[in-house]
């Protein structure tokens, strides 16, 4: 990515295009970086694409949870100045749009979903205790993914770091404990927002049968699957993800 990180009013963000307000999300454990391919295809193609960096590692710990991130994403496009805007988001980052909508559904004209959490999700569990274990982590951090070479030495290094981490690790631990809490299926019916589902067929962590719960429950969802792909679809096949989504985008938004 050849973007700089722009730290303002005390937001970290990265930002390229014009035209119709695309904001990602990304994950718990997640980079910026995971969405390189997806922030430089629809930068250049009429969207105004923003990705703010999450502060799940620096709000106090009694406010790190869903709720509060989705108040985040409030305070960041009344910031930007942003009326309405299209939220698409991997995992964790889902789940938060999906807040987001529930309590702003007049300022949330589309969604984009992969992998994301609010129904169900795997997750490490009883490995914490096993954080020092590099092997261990390497492994689960493998496994998110269809092929484990994705999951390179800097995703793993991230990954190793954050749970011997004391802070982050509360906190990982605190906004997984949240998104459980958190569950959205009473919700989705009432979200009438089109909905964009991309799904890795090989997802360990929200597997298949939660996509296919996702668009059932969603009024105006449709739902795609990319073969041989885990978790994080947007990382594993960007250009196949960009190819789903690209005309789904232009049926429902018209861009400049």
């Amino acid at each position: 990515m050849k973007y700089t990180l722009k730290k303002e009013n005390g937001f970290s963000y990265l930002e390229s295009g014009e035209g119709t307000p695309l904001i990602i999300l990304h994950g718990l454990m997640g980079n910026l970086s995971n969405f390189d391919g997806v922030f430089d295809h629809f930068s250049e193609l009429g969207y105004q694409v923003i990705m703010p960096e999450l502060p799940i590692y620096t709000l106090p710990l009694l406010k790190t949870n869903v709720k509060n991130l989705s108040k985040f994403i409030k305070d960041f496009v009344k910031f930007k100045g942003l009326d309405k805007y299209i939220l698409m988001g991997n995992s964790l980052g889902g789940h938060i749009a999906l807040f987001h909508t529930k309590l702003n559904p007049k300022n949330v004209s589309g969604l984009v979903l992969t992998g994301s959490s609010g129904l169900y999700e795997n997750s490490m569990g009883e490995s914490y205790p096993r954080r020092g274990d590099y092997d261990f982590i390497k492994k689960k951090a493998q496994e998110v993914f269809y092929d484990p070479e994705v999951a390179t030495q800097e995703v793993i290094d991230d990954v190793f770091e954050t749970l011997n981490n004391r802070n982050k690790l509360i906190r990982t631990i605190a906004i997984a404990k949240s998104a459980i809490r958190h569950n959205m299926a009473k919700d989705l019916p009432t979200m009438k927002v089109p909905t964009c589902l991309i799904w890795g067929k090989n997802d360990t962590v929200t597997p298949p049968d939660v996509a296919e719960e996702f668009d059932k429950l969603l009024p105006n969802s449709e739902l795609y699957w990319i073969d041989k792909c885990g978790h994080a679809p947007m990382m594993e096949h960007p250009i196949e993800f960009n190819e789903l989504l690209e005309p789904w985008l232009s049926k429902h938004f018209r861009t400049k």
